[in-house]
Formats: C-alpha cells, structure tokens, sequence
C-alpha cells in the first residue's frame, strides 16, 4: 500500500476558541507537491462513561447540542483537566454531569475525537453499580437530564441508530461487544 504520509513544512497559530486553540498547518501533498493550509483543532482530550446500576439500568443524559440544534441522548462525560488521570477525568465527569459516581471501573480504550481536524483523544469507561451521591454540579454551557434505560433497550437503541452522537456509539459499540451482547445473536 502507498503511504500517503503528508510533509508539515510551517505552522502558526490561530485564534483561541473557547475549548480550542486553532493551528493552521502547512502541509505538502505527497501526490502532487502542492502545499495546503489545514485547521487544525488543538484540545484537551476527554472522557466518556458507561454507567451501570446495580439492576442493569444504563444511566444516560439527555441534553441540547448546538452543532445540530437538538438534543441528544448520550453517555456523560466531558474535557479532562490539565494533568488529570484517564480515570480521574471520568469519575469526575459522572458526577458533575449526574451526581453518580462508582467504586468499580474499567477501560474500553480510546478513539480520536475527529482525526480530520482535531488534535485529541476521547477515553471510554464503564462505570459499575453507580450510586446517587450527590448533587450535580453542572457548567454554566451545560443543562440535562437523566435518563435510565435497561441495558437491553440501550443495545436495540443502538443497533436502530438511535444515538446520534458518534462518542456515544463507539463507547456502546465496544461495551456491547466487550459484554458479548453484540454478538451472541442480537445482530
């Protein structure tokens, strides 16, 4: 297969935008030489949780996303901190989203957050026999709604098309085949 590895030959800064800092690379087209500006999305990397009750409830949020201007129905999560650990991020973002929060967690991995443009990385966690334990404490960009849906009604959701946004589906797509729910002839 021919590599189509691209050559930066400059870089500079653009403007910062609220969660970003935008980066206009220089690259070279190994195809044919001409040289384009790409944007890049310089950002923090996030975390997103599958959350699980003891009585095998997902517990999602429902929220407004203005990219498309409608709500969606999601995992919770969010930005990490500067320097924050993988886990600590999620756990964080659970409760601030829900005010859930668990002792029992495990890594699904990570996919970058859009490859096209965006420089980060988006971790997927489930979080087991999450509990109530306090109040969220919600962004001033940020309003939502619980939602707790059985793990069954989840992976029909998902195999429907029902969750629009694309964190949502990989984390769902890689529990449902951790679990072996996706393939144990629910297809």
């Amino acid at each position: 297969m021919d590599s189509y590895n691209w050559e930066k030959t400059g870089s500079e800064n653009g403007p910062h935008i609220k969660l970003f800092q935008v980066r206009y690379d220089w690259m070279c087209n190994p195809r044919n030489g001409a040289e384009e500006r790409m944007v890049i999305l310089e950002g923090r990397d996030s975390a997103n949780v599958v959350a699980l009750t003891s009585d095998n409830q997902m517990l999602l949020i429902r929220q407004f996303r203005f990219g498309i201007g409608a709500d969606t129905l999601e995992l919770p999560g969010g930005l990490m901190e500067a320097g924050e650990e993988l886990q600590d991020a999620a756990a964080r973002e659970l409760i601030e989203e829900t005010g859930y929060s668990s002792e029992n967690w495990e890594y699904l991995g990570k996919v970058p957050s859009n490859p096209v443009f965006m420089d980060s990385y988006i971790h997927h966690w489930v979080a087991r026999d999450v509990q109530y334990s306090q109040a969220p404490a919600l962004d001033d960009g940020e309003a939502v709604a619980l939602v707790f849906l059985p793990i069954e009604k989840v992976l029909d959701m998902l195999l429907a098309g029902e969750f629009e946004h694309p964190h949502t589906v990989t984390a769902l797509l890689r529990f449902f085949v951790g679990t072996g729910l996706l393939i144990s002839g629910r297809k």
